[in-house]
C-alpha cells in the first residue's frame, strides 16, 4: 500500500488534504480513484489508514478510516555524521541508511574533505537530499523521515555531540591494527530510547589531530571489522549491526 509523509497541519479531525508533489502522485502517476486507500504519516510519526473521498487537479481528500500502531523505527536513534565526501555519494548515503532506520543526518567538513559546501547551492541541494530522505522513508514504510542537518563544521559537530548518549567515531586505523571490540560493547551498553552518533571520515579517512579530538571529547574509537569500508559503506554496517542487536536478537 502507498505511503505519504503529510504535513500535521493539513490535519483536521478525522480527515487531511494532501497537495503538491504527493497529490500528483496519487492523481497522475498512480492514477487512484474514489475509495482507494493509502497510509498516511503525520510529523509526530504516526501512521493512519485512509480512504480518498475526493479528488480534484490540485489536491486529494481523505477520510482517516484507521490509526495504526506500527513499529517501524530502530529502538535507538542512530545520527550518522559524514565527513562530506565527492559527488553524489551522500546522496546514496541518505538514502540507504534512510531504508536503514537511520534518525538523523550531520553532514560535516573534515580536514581532508575534497568537496567543498557551496552555500549559493546549500539550499537546492539540502532540499534534494530531504526529497532523497522522504521518498526512501515512503518505499522501506517508516514513520518518520530523518531530519539532515545543513553542512557543519568539525568545531560545530564537536559541539553538537553534546546532546547525544553515546558518541563513537569509525577509524581504519583502528581497523587495520585489529580492534573488534569496541562497537558490540557499545551495542551491549546501549538501552532501546537512547541515541548515538557515528562520526565517519571522508574518503582520505579522519587525519590523527581529529581522532584525538574526537577522544578527547568521549568519542569511543571503533574498528568494522577486518576490511576497510568505503566512506558510504561504513554507515550501512553500523546500521545493520545495530538493527540485528536489537530488533533480529531481541534485545530489549
Amino acid at each position: 500500500m502507498q505511503r505519504y509523509f503529510v504535513p500535521s497541519t493539513q490535519f483536521s479531525n478525522q480527515e487531511l488534504i494532501i497537495t503538491g508533489d504527493d497529490a500528483h502522485h496519487i492523481n497522475r502517476v498512480m492514477r487512484m480513484d474514489l475509495e482507494d486507500q493509502i497510509i498516511c504519516c503525520n510529523d509526530l510519526g504516526e501512521s493512519f489508514l485512509c480512504e480518498i473521498t475526493k479528488l480534484t487537479n490540485d489536491d486529494v481528500h481523505l477520510l482517516i478510516v484507521e490509526w495504526l500502531k506500527e513499529t517501524k523505527e530502530l529502538p535507538v536513534n542512530v545520527i550518522i555524521a559524514s565527513g562530506l565526501p565527492k559527488g553524489d555519494k551522500l546522496e546514496l548515503i541518505i538514502q540507504k541508511a534512510t531504508e536503514l532506520g537511520c534518525n538523523q543526518f550531520v553532514p560535516f567538513n573534515a580536514a581532508r574533505s575534497i568537496a567543498k559546501w557551496d552555500e549559493k547551492k546549500g539550499d537546492k541541494k539540502l532540499d534534494r537530499w530531504v526529497k532523497i530522505a522522504k521518498e526512501a522513508a515512503e518505499q522501506s514504510h517508516r514513520t518518520r523521515i530523518p531530519a539532515i542537518q545543513k553542512p557543519c563544521s568539525f568545531e560545530e559537530l564537536i559541539k553538537l555531540s553534546e546532546k547525544f548518549d553515546y558518541k563513537m567515531v569509525a577509524f581504519e586505523e583502528a581497523a587495520k591494527a585489529g580492534e573488534k571490540s569496541q562497537f558490540a560493547s557499545l551495542l551491549h551498553t546501549m538501552k532501546p530510547g537512547q541515541s548515538i552518533l557515528v562520526v565517519f571520515g571522508p574518503e582520505g579517512g579522519l587525519t590523527e589531530k581529529e581522532i584525538k579530538q574526537l577522544n578527547g571529547q568521549g568519542f569511543v574509537t571503533c574498528g568494522l571489522g577486518p576490511r576497510i569500508l568505503r566512506t558510504e559503506t561504513a554507515p550501512f554496517y553500523v546500521l545493520s549491526a545495530i538493527s540485528y542487536h536489537f530488533e533480529l536478537q531481541g534485545v530489549n
